[in-house]
């Protein structure tokens, strides 16, 4: 992802950040943050099904009718952070069933 910004827009931000020390910094890192948990949630959960299904995506065995079947977006709030989506990955059977333990990192399912 390529980011462009102007030395006035630098400057904007410093001096937002000098009026208002809590303000659009702090937006901009919930933002970030945000998005770096929605994808890491998801990636781990993918390499979960990857795990139980015992192949990686597009691999097909002779004999095996179980296969990944797309995901759904689930949605969930950090206290601090605010709302963030997943996606959670499923199989065709409709037997894999997450390990990530959500509700253990302070979460709370809407």
């Amino acid at each position: 992802m390529k980011m462009e910004i102007s030395v006035t827009e630098v400057h904007d931000l410093i001096n937002e950040i000098r009026q208002q020390p809590q303000g659009g910094l702090f937006d901009m890192i919930r933002q970030n943050v945000k998005k770096t948990v929605s994808q890491y949630l998801s990636s781990l959960m993918k390499a979960e099904l990857t795990s139980f299904l015992g192949r990686d995506e597009y691999e097909r065995r002779e004999g095996e009718a179980n296969h990944r079947n797309g995901s759904y977006g689930r949605k969930f709030t950090l206290k601090g952070i605010g709302e963030v989506g997943v996606q959670v990955p499923r199989d065709r059977k409709g037997e894999f069933k997450t390990e990530v333990e959500l509700n253990r990192c302070a979460v709370v399912f809407l």
